[in-house]
């Protein structure tokens, strides 16, 4: 099947969604949509779209496409995927983060609950090709079981916090997280749409023993020189064994006791992340057994753990997970603060 797709949001994040297309054979582009008309016709200029759209519903119904790429800012997730939803669009790639706070977090777990639309979040290191590689080592043994996992971004935890966040969920085999100890401190708005503590910590228990250190925002590790985006790292400890996976670096431990090193681009291996994402999604849609690992059920699970890390900062002790968050969440850390 060669899958109809169509673009809700032209803004630069959708340019790395569109331009995956190159190495992608079962979907093409169709149309775009964005109500801006000159970055609307500038991306339908760039990626050769001659169907554009300024109105959602009209886009709908005039293509009918069967993969939606809603790349657009994180404070409309609810109504825009709450409109895709009635609309019946089988498939929804939606960009990171998936919420910023807890009333959105509990109206998409209503929607989740209620849609028959597959929606998939845009958490695209998750098939890196260097992480795919690294995800079979910890399956096939070769670090000995996963006993602690180091993970830390220099941008907030709504601008990259959850990316790292769902590689530790997938390095730990999606094991359900049981304790949230957390630590933050500052408040920022990226834009006016990524809410987030300057900085912020978590320290992690799961179900199967393992333990997790997230960390993202000031203070969070540099391993080379570059722009805050480009210090994304997780690191995964097993019983006998360690993979260290950065932007542009990656190490490992090998069995005589020795350490591998090497480097990768980052830019290249987005692009196929990005395509690998997204032909798991084509996956998805032909087989109910193949399901996408950051489909929105996942995706508000580590949420929730964000969530958890802004109150246990606010209460100052531990939160057992799963947890209820109080509506306000958001504006409760931001009081605490000091902000608004």
């Amino acid at each position: 099947m060669n899958y109809r797709c169509a673009f809700l949001g032209c803004g630069p994040r959708a340019k790395g969604h569109a331009a995956a297309y190159k190495h992608i054979t079962r979907g093409h582009i169709v149309a775009v949509c964005d109500l801006d008309e000159g970055r609307l016709n500038a991306f339908g200029d760039e990626f050769g779209i001659a169907k554009r759209y300024r109105d959602l519903d009209e886009m709908l119904r005039e293509e009918k496409p069967d993969v939606v790429h809603c790349v657009t800012v994180p404070t409309l997730r609810v109504p825009l995927m709450t409109r895709l939803s009635d609309a019946g669009v089988p498939g929804v790639l939606v960009e990171k983060p998936i919420c910023i706070g807890a009333d959105d977090y509990k109206s998409l777990r209503r929607l989740d609950a209620e849609s028959k639309t597959r929606f998939v979040v845009n958490h695209q290191l998750r098939h890196h090709p260097k992480i795919i590689d690294f995800l079979k080592d910890v399956e096939d043994g070769k670090i000995g079981e996963v006993r602690c996992i180091d993970a830390s971004a220099r941008l907030p935890m709504a601008g990259q916090g959850c990316h790292v966040l769902d590689l530790m969920f997938a390095f730990n085999g999606y094991a359900k997280p049981t304790v949230v100890f957390g630590a933050s401190s500052g408040y920022d708005d990226i834009n006016g749409t990524h809410p987030s503590p300057k900085a912020a910590e978590s320290l992690i228990t799961f179900e199967n023993g393992t333990r997790a250190m997230l960390m993202a925002g000031e203070g969070a590790p540099e391993f080379e020189e570059g722009p805050s985006w480009a210090h994304k790292r997780i690191a995964v400890y097993g019983t006998h064994g360690f993979i260290h996976w950065r932007m542009n670096a990656w190490e490992r431990s090998l069995p005589d006791g020795t350490v591998e090193r090497g480097q990768k681009n980052y830019a290249e291996e987005d692009r196929l992340g990005q395509a690998n994402h997204t032909n798991a999604l084509f996956d998805w849609l032909e087989d109910d057994s193949k399901l996408h690992p950051c489909n929105l059920t996942t995706s508000l699970d580590e949420w929730l753990v964000i969530l958890a890390g802004y109150q246990s900062t606010i209460k100052a002790r531990p939160v057992e997970m799963p947890f209820d968050p109080p509506e306000d969440l958001l504006d409760q850390y931001k009081r605490f603060v000091g902000v608004g």
